[in-house]
């Protein structure tokens, strides 16, 4: 039987603006590049790719009262994912998420969080009854709503794994609790420890600070072009990435990763080895492609995509 996992999360609307460059301060650029409206939001994109790669997916959020968030209700139910405790917010706008990707694929994103925001306690008990293995947060919805989701997976002896993607330097990690993963990227563990993770000396330095901070069974730090970094209190791994050339578009490559890492953890019974190399795949394959959810793969895809380059 499939592992239930559970996001708790943010859905938004994402305008996708390619450019050579970003504009600096006062520049007008006029680019011939595309852009687009498509569905995005971190909470979306790790629920999608969960599902599309063979989790029992439950995602629970808050849209607007308008077409955008009908049009997102939508697309996860054709994904496969359990949208019953997905909410319909009738006070606010669903969420927007600007997104410039300059060539190189670097992107910088500004987040509206629109009805995202009032995602409650209330909202998190219902979502709860259907009794989830594994609970994956990031930091796009309010304070109170990731640490009333942690609190309630705990005690009912969820696993939780928290990706840091949008957290704040003043968030209270020691109110959390015992996570099972909890992992962020390399600005985000320079936001919560002031230690940028550019050496092994310093990844390594980083984790101590955050296990010092929350207790968790493992920290995963994402390096992007560099793999990642794992530390579990005592021994710590590097792993390395798969070679993917110049990167298209590392829009959602994190969402994925941890999406990736979450559903063969709980499929394998807890090798974070293991996770941690198939996450890496699983991101490396996400930045070969523009686009968030365009970009996330399907087991079949990734299994290709692998295949692909052993050849």
């Amino acid at each position: 039987m499939k592992s239930r996992i559970l996001v708790i999360g943010s859905s938004n609307i994402d305008f996708v603006c390619r450019m050579p460059k970003v504009p600096a301060a006062g520049e007008t650029l006029i680019s011939d590049d595309s852009y687009a409206f498509v569905p995005g939001g971190k909470g979306a994109n790790t629920a999608v790719a969960a599902s599309r790669l063979g989790g029992d997916v439950v995602f629970c959020a808050r849209v607007g009262n308008d077409s955008y968030g009908e049009q997102l209700s939508e697309k996860y139910r054709a994904e496969g994912i359990d949208t019953r405790f997905i909410v319909n917010d009738k006070a606010s706008r669903t969420g927007l998420a600007v997104i410039m990707v300059e060539d190189g694929g670097h992107n910088r994103i500004t987040v509206y969080p629109g009805a995202n925001m009032n995602l409650c306690e209330k909202d998190i008990e219902a979502a709860f009854t259907t009794y989830p293995d594994a609970l994956i947060m990031q930091f796009e919805i309010s304070k109170d709503a990731v640490i009333a989701a942690a609190h309630r997976a705990i005690m009912n002896g969820t696993k939780v794994f928290l990706d840091c993607g949008a957290v704040t330097e003043d968030f209270p990690l020691e109110e959390l609790g015992k996570l099972e993963v909890l992992s962020p990227n390399e600005t985000e563990t320079f936001t919560l420890t002031g230690i940028t993770p550019n050496s092994s000396a310093n990844c390594l330095r980083a984790c101590v600070e955050l296990m010092n901070r929350i207790e968790c069974k493992y920290v995963v730090l994402k390096l992007g072009e560099r793999g990642c970094f794992v530390y579990d209190g005592t021994h710590c791994h590097h792993i390395a990435p798969i070679d993917v050339g110049e990167p298209v578009d590392t829009t959602a490559a994190g969402d994925a990763f941890t999406a990736a890492l979450t559903v063969r953890y709980m499929e394998n019974g807890g090798d974070i080895i293991d996770a941690c190399e198939f996450a890496n795949a699983v991101g490396g394959y996400v930045v070969t492609k523009a686009g968030a959810m365009p970009s996330l793969p399907t087991t079949k895809e990734l299994k290709d995509f692998l295949n692909s380059g052993e050849e």
